[in-house]
């Protein structure tokens, strides 16, 4: 079993639509965009971000359209093939860097001593040993430099009320194993491993890493394969994102919700 091997043929899969599926999703742009706002509030713009699993390049469009200079990895030839066309068409080439390389396969990147890394949507949940990673990224990341994650979590109650709706106790559980986990996409295997976030950050602590914030993505609002619910409630979602952004950061719920957005510090 090479789950690095099937985590990249089912992203090499979908990478063509990917980005444009991403986009046309309210729920999972809202949520990309947490990630972009706390990135342009920690890290000056001008400074170098090395992006983990930078999939189609729609986080390196938006960074390098706004003065950062970007190094993106992800695991998928097909992701980078796009990530490159994306930005070729934008003329932004002077400003990104872009390797097909997994982040368990971080060592093969040529040292490089970063102001930033930063990963959006769940790359760091698809990774072999997060203690590892954790060292990886440490030893490319400046002293003071900050690590901005958006990470799969364990507890989303949406998720939980709805399998328990439909008594699909199985799928409920998905998200409570001690390991890499199988879950399907377009026919082929992601392996993902969900975290509390208490055991993701202690990971990075130990790597040298101190938490400046931490907050829910998804708690309020419906996780994104819940688009089509969404699509029809705006009014409702509207609302609850403005719930979500006041009450997101709160100790004890916090720890919920479909995501959690954490901003770390190398000290």
């Amino acid at each position: 079993m090479d789950v690095t091997a099937d985590t990249r043929q089912a992203f090499d899969g979908v990478a063509a639509t990917y980005h444009q599926s991403n986009v046309e999703n309210p729920l999972l742009a809202a949520m990309r965009e947490r990630l972009w706002r706390s990135v342009e509030r920690y890290v000056p713009s001008g400074s170098h971000l090395l992006d983990l699993g930078c999939g189609p390049g729609t986080d390196e469009e938006h960074f390098a359209a706004r003065g950062y200079r970007v190094t993106g990895i992800d695991a998928s030839p097909e992701m980078i093939r796009e990530a490159r066309d994306r930005v070729r068409r934008l003329g932004a080439g002077a400003r990104v860097e872009l390797h097909a390389i997994a982040i368990d396969e971080l060592d093969r990147l040529s040292p490089a001593t970063f102001d930033a890394a930063c990963s959006n949507l769940g790359p760091l949940n698809c990774v072999a040993d997060i203690a590892v990673t954790a060292r990886r990224i440490a030893a490319r990341v400046r002293t003071g430099g900050v690590l901005i994650a958006s990470v799969i979590g364990r507890v989303c109650p949406w998720e939980i009320a709805l399998y328990a709706a439909r008594r699909d106790w199985s799928r409920i559980r998905v998200r409570f194993e001690h390991a890499l986990t199988p879950v399907p996409l377009d026919g082929r295997t992601i392996w993902t491993q969900y975290y509390a976030p208490h055991a993701f950050e202690r990971a990075f602590a130990d790597a040298g890493f101190a938490r400046v914030e931490r907050r829910a993505l998804g708690l309020f609002v419906p996780p994104p394969y819940m688009q089509a619910f969404a699509e029809r409630h705006p009014a409702a979602i509207a609302a609850l994102q403005q719930l979500e952004d006041a009450a997101g950061a709160l100790p004890g719920i916090r720890a919920w919700g479909d995501h959690f957005l954490v901003v770390m510090r190398k000290v």
